[in-house]
This record gives C-alpha cells, sequence and structure tokens, in this order.
C-alpha cells in the first residue's frame, strides 16, 4: 500500500470518526434534553461553527500523529512531491465531491420549497458535506488502486 493511500485511509476514518462524535455530543449534550432546540436557527449555526475548526484541527491533530508514527515504523519520510497522476486524481475526487455537496444542497433547499421542517435542511447540509468528504476519499482510494 502506498503511503498516500494509508493517508486517505487515516483521512476517512478520522472524517467518519469525527461526524459519529461530534453528532453524539450534540445529541446528548443537548437534543436528548431539549428536542425542540433541533429546531433553532442559533443552535445550527453555533453548531456549524464549532464543527469548522473543530475537525480542521482534529485533521490536523491525526495526520501529524500519523505522521510520527509512520517516521518511527518504517524510518521513511511521507512523500511531499505530488506528480501529474496525483493532481489528476485530485481533481477527479474533487469533482466528485462537489457535485454530492451541490446534490445534497438541492435536497436541502427542495426541503424547504416542499414545507418539511427547517431541521432537515440543517441535518441535509451536514450529511451531504460529510457524505460528499467520504466519497471523495473512497474515490481517491479506487483511482489509486485502480492505477489512473
Amino acid at each position: 500500500m502506498y503511503q498516500k493511500e494509508k493517508q486517505i485511509l487515516v483521512t476517512l476514518i478520522n472524517t467518519i470518526l469525527i461526524l459519529a462524535s461530534y453528532s453524539l455530543f450534540l445529541y446528548y449534550n443537548y437534543i436528548s434534553g431539549n428536542p425542540e432546540i433541533i429546531n433553532d436557527f442559533k443552535f445550527w449555526g453555533k453548531a456549524f461553527l464549532i464543527l469548522i475548526p473543530v475537525t480542521i484541527v482534529a485533521q490536523i491533530i491525526i495526520h501529524i500523529i500519523f505522521s510520527i508514527v509512520n517516521k518511527i515504523v518504517t524510518n521513511e519520510d511521507l512523500p511531499t512531491i505530488s506528480d501529474e497522476r496525483d493532481k489528476l486524481i485530485e481533481l477527479k475526487a474533487i469533482r466528485i465531491s462537489h457535485w454530492i455537496f451541490t446534490a445534497g444542497f438541492l435536497l436541502a433547499m427542495g426541503s424547504q420549497a416542499i414545507g418539511m421542517q427547517t431541521y432537515m435542511m440543517f441535518f441535509l447540509l451536514l450529511f451531504s458535506g460529510f457524505a460528499a468528504s467520504i466519497i471523495s476519499e473512497i474515490a481517491k482510494l479506487y483511482f489509486y488502486q485502480k492505477g489512473f
């Protein structure tokens, strides 16, 4: 397995763990005690604004730990050079990610157009963002395995 594939797997697992832990944190600390809070725009605004830096910091910390452990175990540095193949794979994964998030955004807006509860819009936005990220990483893994 290439180093890039290992990094992709770390990012994929990290993204899933962040989504699961943050969702459980929100549910047990806020929603379970007060179910009416899911209709509060202020709650969702705070939840999204906190999620963004938490995700970024967690990704950075996990990748630093991965680099240190990788250096200790394999005595090799992570590759810093990316060739045309790496850039092409990244572009294809970004394109897939954008389409998935765009579809999720349209579904979220459509949920409001047909009169669904406002929390459905936020659930769909959150889900489409994380789904786009996860599927993007899976696409990168697929393209590296395929040799594309």
